[in-house]
């Protein structure tokens, strides 16, 4: 599945001027997950840094047409459009669950049908979500060297978020807040030099449906 377009505006204050393009890349099958709980949080720190608009797209959920697409010449019109969409991000947000040390084949098989020169200097936050903070080494040594291959403008912190820090898909752990921050704030300046689309109103950023806090386990 593809979430089209925000019809709005986001960003307090900032009705006028371009919106920054934001694409999810969700290379979690779970919903709710605590991946795309990571990527709220990273979106509503966004949206009070400058205007977005945001599109997400959910890997595991493309359907045969994309799992049988072997050929970027051979892939029909659906799977082009969303390989479109993630090439003409002003940035990108990576965001994966970290399963035996790396980052799904689904989320994979999505990039090695993207053109090899089409993210080059395209800004990319990588986020990604595990069991442990063991995990986090597949921030550095997994995603980042697969983004390196594009030549993409990898974010300088890269953000990472162990099951220990959810209740449920809602992120409580202010340490991991705060790293969003520190995340974004060294690249605010750029981000708004990359802003191409261009919206009227404002309004809060919503990138699927935020689930309820719960005391239960939730899906990485």
């Amino acid at each position: 599945m593809t979430t089209p377009p925000s019809s709005e505006t986001t960003g307090a204050a900032r009705a006028a001027g371009p919106a920054l393009r934001v694409v999810v890349v969700n290379g979690s099958p779970s919903r709710p997950s605590r991946t795309m709980g990571l990527v709220r949080v990273i979106l509503d720190r966004l949206v009070e840094l400058l205007p977005v608009e945001t599109s997400q797209i959910d890997v595991y959920h493309l359907g045969p047409a994309f799992t049988g697409t072997i050929e970027r010449d051979e892939a029909p019109e659906e799977v082009h459009a969303k390989l479109r969409l993630a090439e003409e991000a002003d940035l990108l947000i990576a965001a994966v669950p970290v399963y035996r040390g790396s980052y799904p084949g689904m989320f994979k098989h999505f990039f090695d049908l993207i053109d090899q020169y089409a993210l080059a200097n395209k800004p990319v936050l990588l986020a990604a979500t595990g069991g442990g903070d063991h995990h986090a080494l597949a921030l550095e040594h997994a995603l980042r060297p697969l983004f390196g291959f594009f030549q993409a403008l990898t974010i300088p912190v890269a953000v990472f978020a162990s099951a220990g820090d959810f209740d449920g898909s809602t992120l409580l752990n202010p340490r991991v807040h705060g790293r969003v921050e520190i995340a974004l704030a060294d690249v605010a300046d750029l981000l708004r030099t990359r802003a191409t689309g261009y919206r009227t109103r404002t309004r809060r950023a919503e990138v699927g449906s935020p689930a309820p806090a719960s005391s239960g386990s939730s899906s990485p």
